[in-house]
């Protein structure tokens, strides 16, 4: 642990930090004896977790409380942490949407481009001179296993996490030999209120991770980058389809989730 800290220390920003994955890097990183600001909208959450702890790990954890869905709150994110010493970089804050592409609202598909890719472009340009006057650190990157191919009816989520992956990869080529390691964490289905908020009933979905479990082999795996697929199911299903033809993989995705749509309305 200490030589964890050593490295990744002593502070940790985490990025939506008030539920889900995020929540649980914050919890696994203070078990790591890191000082932390956590990040996201609901600041009475933050508040609460910065508490939890506190107390349990006797780490110190400030609350930032902004929205990523605007323009300038990476750069206050930024300003807030210029005076810390922060070694880690968890730009974990994203949403979905799930259906058809053409019955997306507008404006939330212009605020998922800002979340998901946005904010991490943004926050990882500012702090990559940080940690290389450091001389160590690293970076991780939230994406999704819809980041690795085009998923029909999440076409406009999986853009934007293609976009966090390739951010992740050309950013761990970049840094690698500067001692900075970056990985893109790429959870399958995760057991998270974002899924019910994406009309999700996660109770009818197999192989679910919880999300304490994708955290925490995340931060096992920093030093194992560039790109970490959390889940052995989705891993071994993903590598099937990117062995296939493209045009066959996106069919046979397609296919299986108009049947599935038309099961769970039957």
């Amino acid at each position: 642990m200490d030589s964890f800290r050593d490295t990744y220390g002593p502070v940790a920003l985490v990025t939506g930090a008030s539920s889900g994955i995020g929540t649980a890097f914050a919890r696994s990183l203070a078990a790591r004896h890191l000082d932390l600001v956590l990040a996201a909208r609901r600041v009475e959450r933050l508040v609460q977790l910065a508490a939890e702890l506190s107390a349990v790990h006797g780490v110190r954890a400030d609350v930032c409380e902004l929205d990523l869905a605007q323009p300038e709150a990476p750069q206050q994110l930024l300003d807030a942490t210029a005076g810390r010493d922060v070694g880690l970089l968890v730009s974990n804050a994203g949403f979905s949407m799930k259906g058809e592409h053409s019955a997306n609202d507008p404006q939330a598909m212009a605020e998922m481009l800002m979340v998901n890719c946005h904010a991490p472009m943004q926050l990882t340009q500012g702090f990559i001179p940080r940690l290389r006057e450091r001389g160590k650190g690293g970076i991780i990157l939230t994406g999704s296993v819809e980041g690795l191919i085009g998923c029909p009816y999440s076409t406009a989520y999986s853009a934007t996490k293609a976009l966090v992956k390739a951010l992740g990869e050309g950013l761990w080529a970049e840094l690698q030999p500067e001692g900075i390691d970056v990985l893109t964490l790429c959870p399958g289905a995760t057991d998270t209120e974002a899924g019910a908020k994406s009309g999700i009933d996660m109770s009818k979905i197999a192989n679910v991770m919880q999300s304490e479990d994708v955290a925490e082999l995340a931060i096992e795996n920093i030093r194992n980058g560039p790109t970490f697929i959390s889940s052995e199911h989705y891993r071994m299903l993903f590598d099937g389809l990117l062995a296939m033809p493209r045009r066959e993989a996106l069919t046979t995705m397609a296919e299986g989730m108009r049947r599935s749509t038309a099961a769970a309305e039957a």
